[in-house]
Formats: structure tokens, C-alpha cells, sequence
């Protein structure tokens, strides 16, 4: 059992918090039991080290039967050990280092020429907050969106707490990430997706959804949390939607608006057939 909070090794999982420490080894930290779960269940491979305190082994005997199903050693640790690794302020007693696994635009896209064309994405750029960005990660894994496309202004998919909001869709849904915003919109266009924006300063989505609009393949693209999207980036867009509010609040969150805009797109396809 490792019952050093000072140790090295353990040290070195703990600096995974910091982006410097997981661009520097390729590594990212997971946390939780659903998270270790979805990674031992879709992408095994790519666990690194697995971390739990006796209790929790006892406690999620399927997490550690899948790992030994996959040939991972379950490395016992103290609470203290784990709590000294963890990002959360209570963790739930099981933690693993894992590879990074970013996905290329190239086959998120596919351009129309390898397999079946994408039907919807998510564009996010200069979104900031990880627990943001992570429900939209969640959200289009969801909405059976083929991929979501970080630019290189957002938040690194690889933050504890971007991890932790997408509650494991990270190993569902293709991620790119550092990706130019003027790149992704030409080669979602060369792919045959229309752009769709999601700013204050749009149409009704709701009428979107009665002229058509939102029945067409798609790449929604969503802006920073406090100033959305810049108007020259509103420009290089085909349409501009806000979703309606009907109640009193000033505006909506952005995860949540973005939930919203993916289901009604994949509402409207599916609708069509």
C-alpha cells in the first residue's frame, strides 16, 4: 500500500492538475468512480495507473473486477494518499492516470470522403470554464453529436475539472483540441455542414426549427462565457440563433444554451429522417 502523501510518485499524479505537468508527460488525471468506470469500460488502454483505498475497492468491486479483466493492477492507497493526489476537495476514493487521446479535426470531419459524413458537431471557442465546457462535451455525447472541436483558446479538454463535468463522455465522443477557429469552420464547410452560432443577438431557434434550418447537418458554434462571440467571427457564420426565454431571467448559462441548441438539432435531423 502507498501511505506516503509526500512521496514522489505521488507527487507526480498531484502535479497532474497543473497544465504544464500534463503537457510535459501526455498524461491527465481522472477521478471518481463513474469516470474510472466509462475509461476501464470504452478505452482501457489508455489507463496509465490505478489508484483506490481499500473501502472503495470493497465499495465498486465491478470497477476492479474490469480492471483486472483488462490486466490493471489496482494499486492500494491511504485516504490521505488519495486525498494528497486528488483535484477534489472529498474525493470518492479512486482516482487513475490516463494517456491523453485527442482526436484530429481530420477525423472528426472526414471531409465527406472516409465513411459517413458528420451530421452535427460542436465548435467551442475561447470558452473558459471548465464546468462549462465539459457539460457541452457531456451534453453533445448525448445529443449523438459525431464530435466536438476545441480551438486553441479554450480550455485544455485535460483539466480536472473539464474530466469531471463530462462524466466519462470524454471516452465517448471524438474530442480535437488547439484547433484554429478559422480552420474548423473552413473544414466543417468542406465536410458540408452549415454553421450555426448561438449569441444573444440571433434568430429565434425555435423558428429555425419551423423553417428547416436546424434539420440540415450542422456545426453549432459556441463563444466565450462573458462576451460571446465576436462580430466578425458572428460574420464567417450562415446563421445566428439565440434561444428564446420566455421567464425573467437576464440570460441563460452557457452549457445550458448549448445543451438546448444540440438536442434541437438532433431533434429536427432525427425528425427527418
Amino acid at each position: 500500500m502507498i501511505d506516503n502523501p509526500r512521496s514522489p510518485r505521488v507527487r507526480a499524479v498531484a502535479k497532474l492538475a497543473k497544465r504544464d505537468a500534463r503537457s510535459e508527460t501526455g498524461l491527465f488525471l481522472l477521478e471518481g468512480p463513474q469516470a474510472v468506470a466509462e475509461a476501464l469500460s470504452f478505452r482501457p488502454e489508455l489507463v496509465v495507473e490505478l489508484f483506490a483505498t481499500p473501502t472503495a475497492a470493497d465499495r465498486y468491486g465491478d470497477i476492479t473486477r474490469a480492471a483486472d479483466d483488462a490486466g490493471i493492477e489496482v494499486e492500494f492507497v491511504t485516504e490521505q494518499v488519495l486525498a494528497s493526489m486528488a483535484d477534489t476537495v472529498t474525493p470518492q476514493g479512486i482516482a487513475a492516470v490516463c494517456r491523453q487521446f485527442p482526436t484530429s479535426i481530420k477525423d472528426i470531419l472526414r471531409d465527406g470522403t472516409d465513411g459517413e459524413a458528420p451530421r452535427l458537431i460542436a465548435i467551442l471557442e475561447e470558452v473558459r470554464d471548465p464546468g462549462n465546457a465539459g457539460t457541452i462535451v457531456r451534453a453533445a455525447d448525448a445529443a449523438g453529436a459525431d464530435g466536438v472541436i476545441f480551438t486553441g483558446r479554450s480550455v485544455d479538454l485535460y483539466n480536472p475539472k473539464v474530466v469531471r463535468a463530462s462524466t466519462g463522455s470524454i471516452f465517448h465522443v471524438p474530442v480535437a483540441v488547439g484547433i484554429d477557429l478559422e480552420v474548423a469552420l473552413q473544414r466543417a464547410r468542406l465536410a458540408g455542414l452549415q454553421i450555426l452560432a448561438a449569441d444573444v443577438k440571433g434568430d429565434d431557434l425555435l423558428q429555425a426549427r419551423e423553417d428547416g434550418t436546424l434539420a440540415k447537418p450542422t456545426a453549432w458554434l459556441f463563444g466565450n462565457e462573458a462576451r460571446g462571440l465576436l462580430d466578425e467571427q458572428l460574420d464567417q457564420v450562415d446563421r445566428v440563433l439565440t434561444v428564446p426565454i420566455y421567464g425573467r431571467a437576464e440570460s441563460m448559462n452557457l452549457a445550458t444554451a448549448a445543451s438546448v441548441c444540440l438536442y434541437e438539432s438532433a431533434f429536427s435531423q432525427r425528425a427527418q429522417g
